[in-house]
């Protein structure tokens, strides 16, 4: 079987060992959550959540929100423990929490670090696929959210996942072919704000083709006048924003644009970041393969390390 896909279908196996294995922990309340790329989305849908915590862009906030004095706590994710900017911000802070999938790195290692909670996603060479489920997990379980249904419902559906990941890959290829799309969004609301990110993220590390991922209402306010030729995904769950997103599905439908829904029922709008994510990750492997794009990562590694 293919490596990148034999990481994905793993996704539930490793959400489910991190969820039984793990012994409780809490994960402080309004203080920074620092992380970059796939670290940082995984905060973000916290945010929208509701829940009292600052996610912000570690390279951002090293380099222009910092404080003068050194702050009580923050917590700080990466998946490998090695970003650059992740930790830069170590030396901000009295104390920080470490979320990673490398205990022995220099993030949780270091002499500040009050406590380490390790996502146990396993090894990961690809773009990020369970790590990013088990930061959502660490997440969640830290901030005392229960999140088993999601887990049920992930671990149920994977073939259905990988099926609509599939499909979406071959319509969103046929169109890329016929030489007529000039732009591809993928949106969400609340915390799926988060997974059209991440799912931007990783079906253009993958394909190697732009895919712009943004909130819908600000899809609204303006992208939407790039309807005609365009391809729109829209991530949409039962919550406050549903009936606005159906709308403006058909708006944009009707102006030109090729659009096409990712929803889960089966779980709450909140819980619905640890599914909707999913047939992305399917997406992106199977319109990779149909593009050759070749290798995941040629400008860069899997890890961002500044000189």
């Amino acid at each position: 079987m293919n490596k990148i896909l034999e990481e994905i279908l793993e996704i539930p196996v490793r959400g489910n060992e991190f969820w039984s294995n793990t012994p409780s922990y809490s994960l402080p309340l309004g203080v920074p959550y620092l992380g970059m790329g796939s670290s940082y989305f995984s905060a973000l849908a916290f945010k929208y959540m509701g829940l009292n915590i600052f996610p912000e862009l570690a390279s951002e906030y090293f380099t222009y929100l910092r404080h003068k004095n050194r702050l009580p706590h923050a917590v700080i994710l990466s998946q490998s423990g090695k970003s650059s900017e992740a930790l830069w911000c170590t030396g901000l802070f009295e104390q920080y929490t470490a979320v990673t999938n490398n205990v022995n790195s220099e993030l949780a290692k270091g002499v500040n670090v009050r406590e380490v909670v390790s996502i146990m996603a396993g090894e990961e060479f690809y773009s990020s696929s369970k790590t990013y489920t088990n930061s959502l997990l660490a997440l969640f379980k830290g901030l005392g959210i229960e999140t088993s249904n999601a887990l049920k419902v992930l671990s149920d559906n994977m073939v259905a996942y990988q099926q609509k990941g599939e499909q979406m890959a071959e319509q969103v290829f046929e169109l890329m072919e016929s030489g007529s799309i000039h732009g591809i969004y993928i949106t969400g609301s609340g915390p799926n704000v988060a997974t059209a990110m991440e799912a931007a993220l990783i079906l253009s590390e993958s394909t190697k083709r732009n895919f712009h991922g943004l909130p819908m209402a600000q899809y609204d306010h303006g992208p939407k006048e790039t309807a005609r030729g365009s391809i729109l995904i829209q991530i949409v769950a039962q919550g406050q924003s549903y009936d606005r997103a159906l709308k403006l599905s058909e708006k944009v439908r009707q102006a030109g644009a090729h659009v096409f829904h990712v929803e889960e029922l089966r779980v709450t709008e909140n819980l619905s970041v640890v599914n909707n994510i999913v047939p992305f990750n399917f997406m992106a492997f199977y319109l990779a393969q149909k593009l050759k794009a070749g290798k995941t990562f040629t400008v860069g590694g899997k890890v961002t390390e500044v000189e």
